[in-house]
């Protein structure tokens, strides 16, 4: 069986990682030649000021007093130059952000396993194609664009990484470093002549990456003072710049300036998804080519913002973030990024006509290049007749219309220029999608195959081997071609290969492809297995149908739960009365009514608000609390039971729960230290970080010092996982294990309960009784019956309820730094990130172990649920997989993508976690005193 779970495991991350060739491939082509307007530029320098994490918004409107928080800017917005809304892409995050606004693409995923701050794939950008870029900011951006630039033209001014902490006491700190620097570089340009010779020529850019504002959204939310006295603090320090910059180059009228952020931010001070208070960001441009404030009073947008902001009668010019790259390009005369997909917006030109049909000219040119590099690329790696060409943009139609476009601007018809030239750069873009996902269909078809063979495999391997179903093979009843099935496997193995040979697909794509051969290979060898299940379900039509509708019902509940969390208050409550329908509460009445009360409580919790949107450090302490009171409770009962297994195991388990609860009252305190702390803005105390790192570090081997007695383990499991659970939480999710443990400890009683309602199973041991470590006889192995796809079926529920009983995490935009204040306060994704998904995965633990344990009480082999598991997560995961899509609104993408990505790797988790939890129930680390065997 270890094979199995190896060959599953496999076969599982080969299926997750689909989905990103599929849909997350880089959008980058290469092979281009760089494309420059041959007219003089407006500008010979350009600023851009880029506020991290500033909404459009905050930004624009006015405060309480009718008072704007930038005054500077406003200025500049009504009587010097043009502004509008920056429309961003998921994820809104900093590295993709930066990308689209500085190389004019939007980023492919890759870029997560890099951190965000180094290439994953080389791209051009406008600081690339400058004369000299010069930049100041955040060490988590500006390396990026350094990096794999040609020639050493780009010089990078940083603060140390340990800056960025979010417990600093005014982190608006990190925006003042910058404009500080950028000062003292202009008064020291003016004493070095090498220097100042170098800033005088054109096509030069200053960078300023201003990272304050996201600090304080993330540490006090974007509707704090802190956040809201950033903005303002940011208007003077660009005021100031400004002044510098043209006092150094004495006003002569060539500088642009554009200010704009990368990202949004929700209310709760996340970002990373597709909210409007995500993806709308700011953005102002003057100076050098820019034009002028329009007066405009009958302006129609869909949003209500002219009014709110107070800027009914000055012209909005909307734009992609990826425009914004051509459009620096434009200002200052350098070659559009070669990977660039953005639409230069002309209306931020003040220019000549000539001009503006010339630049557009230009970007229609980069961009119909990036399509036919792409066309001719996906023509050579194709056989000619299969070969399905971009129909509404041939190669010939293309230089045609580019063609007829330079004949317009010869003519001076220039209107006709621009407009001509638009439609052919949405022509080439939908050609260069078209191209980019040719075979995605092809992909799609292979990986589908390959999960439903593989899905129909565990469930032959289910009733072959942990069934009654299994007969010996006779003769007779084999496939009377199943000598020749190798051969002709094989041959379509050979035939695949050889077909993605010729067409020189990635390497990829033979796995996709070649992966499906193997599996059904597998099933059709067992055919025989499938019709004794086929003669079964037509020999009993009516239960068949309805165990299929419920199970089919369940399944629906369980994906309807990942887009409405609500949806699980009606699972809980289904569940809630199992009792009521079996015998269960007429046997055991006590512990049925408790099932039903922790349902009900547990149902309580997807009806508050998403983890993070609010803090109550009270309901942290009071979770603790109770924690502690449950404890002793649970060894109250352990000290009155009269099973003799406990008096040689007494002393050290008491040594261990005493540890174990002193850990849940320090948890409460560091908690409550931590965040006082914070509050008055002291930092993150030294001694909270030293006892939250040990707590974590010990929470998976106390548990092993423990007894493996069932319940006995079971609640040092819990102990442990609390104590860093409570270390990680802000607020009432706190709550949610414990309430979850109550219920699992319930389940394992009643699931004991229902075994002794069949007496065909052999009688059931005392729960108190069973050992873990104990080897199960295997004589004492039973089937599987109906009842325990009823019982996989509870488990997935209560694992899908762990992940969204406390907020939908679907998507990015859920993470809350905060969660991890206890350990550290200085941003760093990669560790933050592990202790949010160690967070995620604690609930699963508890859930898994109370899973193990139902195995062991109810004589079940420890492989034949979980392969019930595995079919129902299987059958999940394909259907989100059908569920994926790339249309519509860009949260709606990126959460259809999100589902399937969390579903799949929840399989792999549940992988993972079962030998986990096995791990933690059944090991021991060893004791001195010999440990007695229960099982008679």
């Amino acid at each position: 069986m270890l094979m199995f779970f190896l060959i599953g495991l496999l076969v599982h991350l080969i299926f997750f990682a689909s989905i990103f060739d599929i849909y997350f491939t880089s959008p980058l082509v290469h092979g281009m030649t760089p494309h420059r307007t041959s007219l003089p530029p407006p500008a010979k320098r350009l600023v851009l000021f880029v506020a991290d994490g500033l909404r459009a918004d905050a930004f624009f409107e006015l405060d309480q007093n009718g008072q704007t928080r930038s005054p500077f800017l406003r200025n500049v917005v009504v009587h010097h130059g043009s502004w509008g809304v920056s429309h961003t892409r998921v994820p809104t995050e900093s590295r993709p952000g930066h990308v689209a606004l500085i190389a004019g693409f939007y980023e492919d995923v890759s870029a997560v396993a890099k951190g965000w701050k180094e290439n994953p794939v080389e791209f051009d950008s406008v600081f690339n194609e400058s004369k000299y870029t010069w930049c100041w900011g955040s060490p988590d951006i500006l390396p990026m664009f350094a990096k794999g630039a040609s020639g050493d033209h780009i010089y990078t001014h940083m603060y140390p990484a340990e800056k960025e902490d979010f417990a600093a006491q005014d982190p608006s700190k990190l925006d003042t470093w910058v404009f500080n620097e950028v000062k003292e570089f202009f008064e020291f340009a003016k004493k070095n002549e090498l220097l100042s010779k170098k800033m005088r020529q054109n096509q030069v850019v200053y960078f300023l990456h201003l990272l304050g504002l996201d600090t304080n959204g993330h540490a006090h939310r974007p509707m704090s003072s802190e956040y809201k006295e950033n903005i303002r603090i940011v208007d003077k320090g660009i005021e100031e710049v400004v002044s510098v910059i043209e006092d150094f180059y004495r006003n002569d009228k060539k500088t642009a300036f554009i200010y704009t952020s990368d990202h949004g931010m929700t209310e709760w001070g996340s970002h990373g998804a597709g909210h409007p208070s995500e993806t709308l960001t700011p953005l102002v441009a003057w100076g050098a080519g820019i034009s002028g404030p329009l007066v405009e009073s009958n302006q129609q947008f869909q949003d209500a913002f002219l009014q709110e902001w107070k800027l009914n009668d000055w012209r909005r010019l909307d734009v992609n973030q990826a425009d914004i790259a051509p459009l620096m390009a434009a200002l200052i005369g350098v070659p559009f990024p070669l990977n660039s997909v953005g639409i230069l917006p002309l209306e931020y030109l003040n220019n000549s006509n000539q001009f503006k049909a010339e630049c557009i000219l230009t970007n229609t040119m980069q961009i119909l290049e990036q399509f036919t590099v792409k066309m001719i690329h996906k023509k050579e790696t194709t056989l000619s007749f299969l070969f399905s060409p971009f129909k509404p943009l041939s190669l010939s139609k293309g230089q045609d219309m580019l063609r007829k476009a330079r004949l317009y601007i010869q003519q001076r018809q220039y209107n006709e220029a621009i407009n001509l030239c638009k439609s052919l750069i949405n022509l080439a873009l939908e050609g260069l999608s078209y191209y980019h996902t040719y075979d995605r269909v092809f992909l799609g078809i292979s990986v589908v195959l390959g999960f439903v063979g593989w899905t129909t495999y565990a469930f032959v391997l289910i009733v072959k081997l942990h069934t009654r179903l299994n007969k010996p093979v006779c003769q007779l009843g084999k496939l009377s071609s199943s000598d020749h099935l190798p051969t002709i496997f094989i041959g379509a193995g050979v035939v695949i290969t050889l077909f993605l040979r010729i067409q020189s697909c990635p390497w990829t794509y033979y796995i996709y492809c070649l992966l499906p051969v193997p599996v059904w290979y597998a099933v059709i060898k067992e055919f025989r297995i499938i019709q004794d299940v086929m003669n079964l379900i037509l020999t009993h039509p009516a239960k068949s149908m309805g165990s299929l509708i419920l199970f089919i019902l369940g399944i629906e509940t369980m994906i309807a739960s990942f887009f409405y969390r609500q949806v699980l208050i009606f699972g809980l409550v289904s569940i809630a009365i199992w009792p009521v329908h079996s015998k269960l509460l007429h046997q055991n009445k006590a512990m049925s009514l408790s099932w039903i009360f922790f349902s009900f409580i547990l149902a309580v919790f997807p009806l508050m608000p998403v983890v993070g949107r609010s803090h109550n450090i009270s309901l942290v302490t009071g979770a603790g609390i109770l924690a502690v009171i449950c404890s002793f409770i649970f060894l109250n009962s352990f000290k009155m039971a009269k099973a003799k297994s406990i008096e040689t195991t007494t002393i050290v388990n008491r040594s261990v729960y005493t540890t174990q609860i002193a850990g849940l009252v320090l948890s409460i305190y560091v908690v409550n230290m931590t965040h006082s702390s914070l509050a008055d803005k002291h930092g993150l105390p030294l001694a909270s970080q030293i006892i939250s790192w040990t707590t974590l570090a010990s929470s998976l081997l106390i548990p092993l010092l423990s007894s493996t007695l069932l319940f006995q383990r079971l609640l040092s499991v819990n102990l442990s996982l609390m104590s860093t659970y409570l270390l990680l939480s802000t607020g009432y999710e706190a709550l949610f294990p414990l309430v979850l443990a109550c219920l699992m400890f319930i389940w394992i009683n009643l699931e004991q309960e229902t075994i002794q309602f069949h007496n065909t199973f052999p009688a059931p041991k005392q729960l108190s009784l069973i050992d873990f470590a104990q080897r199960v006889d295997g004589a004492l192995i039973r089937h599987l019956e109906l009842d325990d796809v009823r019982r996989s079926y509870f488990f997935i529920f209560f694992i899908v309820t762990a992940f969204f009983g406390t907020g939908n995490i679907a998507s990015i935009n859920s993470f809350d730094p905060a969660s991890v204040y206890c350990f550290l306060t200085v941003f760093n994704p990669f560790v933050m990130g592990a202790l949010m998904m160690w967070k995620i995965l604690i609930p699963f633990v508890i859930v898994m172990c109370a899973f193990e344990s139902i195995q062991v009480s109810t004589h079940l082999s420890s492989n034949s649920l979980f392969l019930i598991v595995l079919v129902i997560s299987d059958i999940m995961a394909l259907h989100f997989f059908f569920l994926v899509k790339d249309y519509g609104s860009w949260l709606d993408i990126g959460t259809s993508i999100s589902h399937y990505v969390i579903v799949m790797s929840m399989t792999i988790f549940l992988m993972f976690l079962s030998r986990l939890a096995k791990t933690l129930t059944t090991q021991r680390i060893g004791l001195h005193e010999k440990i007695k065997q229960h099982f008679m």
